[in-house]
């Protein structure tokens, strides 16, 4: 009896644990995906492929992780 008691209480913590990670706000919105939506809108404003090209361009010069690969930055 106690071992169904122990499995029982086990796994209702663990369900319990599992809804409120699910429930939490933070899963509903990823901070990279709206960057990179807002990015690709932006870039289809630009008509030409030279002036998407150019734009691309800049967003990577401005990018510290991008310098520092290059080891242009500090």
């Amino acid at each position: 009896m106690i071992d169904y008691f122990a499995l029982a209480l086990g796994h209702g913590l663990i369900a319990i644990a599992l809804l409120r990670l699910v429930l939490r706000d933070g899963l509903d919105a990823d901070p990279l995906i709206e960057q990179m939506t807002s990015d690709t809108k932006a870039n289809r404003k630009a008509k030409s492929v030279t002036a998407r090209n150019a734009a691309r361009r800049a967003r990577k010069a401005d990018d510290p992780a991008t310098q520092r690969q290059h080891g242009d930055g500090a």
